[in-house]
C-alpha cells in the first residue's frame, strides 16, 4: 500500500491518495485506490488521513501482511515509535493508524522517497485539481 497526502498551503485545501496493490501477482495488481479532498488541513494531517484510508481499503481484502510505503518521514517514524507525537491534533490520527496496523499479522512500514510514491502523489494532485476546477 502506498499513501500520500498533501495540502496547497499549510494549512490549505488538502487531499489524500492511496494505492493498494496485490504483491502476489506479477506484475502487482491494483486492487483499490483512494483519491479525495479532505477540506482544509495541514500536510501532516493529510499524510495520516491518506495512510488511514489506504489501510482501510487494504483491510477489505483481509491480507495477513501489509507493506506500507509513505513519503512522510514524520508519519512513518511516529508509527514506528521512533518519534513522539507532539502535536495534539495528530494524536487521534496516530491512534487510529496504529489500531488499523494491529489488524494485520505482519506490518512492513517504510519511508520512501517522493519519486517512489508517484502513483499516490498523482491521486492527491488529481483530487486537488478536480476540486479547484469546480
Amino acid at each position: 500500500m502506498f499513501a500520500d497526502g498533501g495540502a496547497r498551503g499549510n494549512p490549505g485545501p488538502a487531499a489524500i491518495g492511496s494505492v493498494v496493490l496485490d504483491m502476489t501477482s506479477d506484475p502487482p495488481r491494483r486492487l483499490a485506490t483512494v483519491s479525495e479532498t479532505i477540506g482544509i488541513a495541514t500536510n501532516n494531517v493529510a499524510e495520516y488521513r491518506a495512510l488511514i484510508a489506504g489501510l482501510e481499503a487494504a483491510a477489505a481484502y483481509s491480507p495477513r501482511i501489509v507493506h506500507v510505503r509513505a513519503d512522510s518521514l514524520l508519519v512513518v517514524n511516529q508509527l514506528r515509535g521512533e518519534w513522539k507525537v507532539k502535536h495534539a491534533g495528530l494524536r487521534p490520527l496516530h491512534e487510529r493508524a496504529l489500531a488499523l496496523l494491529r489488524g494485520f499479522e505482519r506490518v512492513d512500514l517504510a519511508h520512501v522517497p517522493r519519486e517512489q510514491n508517484a502513483d499516490a502523489d498523482a491521486l492527491v494532485n488529481a483530487a486537488l485539481d478536480a476540486e479547484a476546477g469546480r
